[in-house]
């Protein structure tokens, strides 16, 4: 028998090394195949239905406190209901989280109130009630200049702002999390011969809503 047909332990194991690396690239391939076609069929399915962002309504806000305690400290107290409606008819809406806030002429005047998380299925409504309170709040020094004004005009601009976290669900599927910002406008009349408190919103209002 020559020198050359007879095998090492050395060369028979990188043999078998070789094989096992092949066949674990196989699966690999095989997986990577598998799920680059799952990823393509739920791309395609969120781009055929094409889900419609969610539509919030301002229905009621009152304003019961807005005194300030110098130049730049405001205590507020603000109580609101909105509306949140699914307008999609094949996905639901998990909303994980939710925040809001009420904001003046670009400033925050209350804190942020956390609603809890819910799930909203196929062109399903809610009313979320939140009642938002700012205790020693830092605002601007024209912050009692701008009110006046809004009283000269007999009108009071009050922004209600919430955002949060949703994901869309499609039968078992459920997506990953989207940010998602809501922006509300009331306007409440307000004037020198009405009473200062509560200052009430008469009409409800549109919000927009961004993701």
């Amino acid at each position: 028998m020559s020198r050359e047909d007879v095998k090492s332990p050395k060369h028979c194991a990188n043999k078998q090394q070789l094989k096992l690396d092949k066949h674990y690239k196989k699966l690999f391939l095989a997986a990577s195949a598998t799920l680059s076609t799952i990823s393509l069929l739920i791309l395609l399915l969120w781009l055929i239905l094409r889900p419609s962002k969610p539509e919030f309504d301002l229905r009621q806000a009152d304003v019961y406190q807005l005194n300030l305690i110098d130049l730049h400290l405001l205590n507020s107290s603000i109580q609101l209901t909105l509306s949140s409606k699914n307008p999609n008819q094949k996905m639901g809406i998990f909303y994980d989280q939710l925040q809001v806030y009420a904001a003046y002429k670009g400033q925050q005047i209350t804190m942020g109130t956390s609603l809890p998380g819910f799930y909203q299925g196929q062109e399903e409504s809610n009313l979320l009630t939140a009642f938002l309170a700012g205790s020693s709040v830092p605002v601007a020094p024209s912050f009692g200049y701008e009110v006046g004004r809004d009283q000269s005009a007999g009108r009071f601009v009050l922004k209600i702002k919430a955002m949060g976290r949703l994901r869309w669900k499609l039968g078992s599927w459920v997506s990953g999390r989207y940010r998602f910002n809501v922006d509300c406008v009331a306007v409440m009349p307000f004037g020198p011969t009405l009473p200062t408190a509560p200052l009430t919103l008469t009409q409800p209002t549109r919000c927009s809503t961004t993701l």
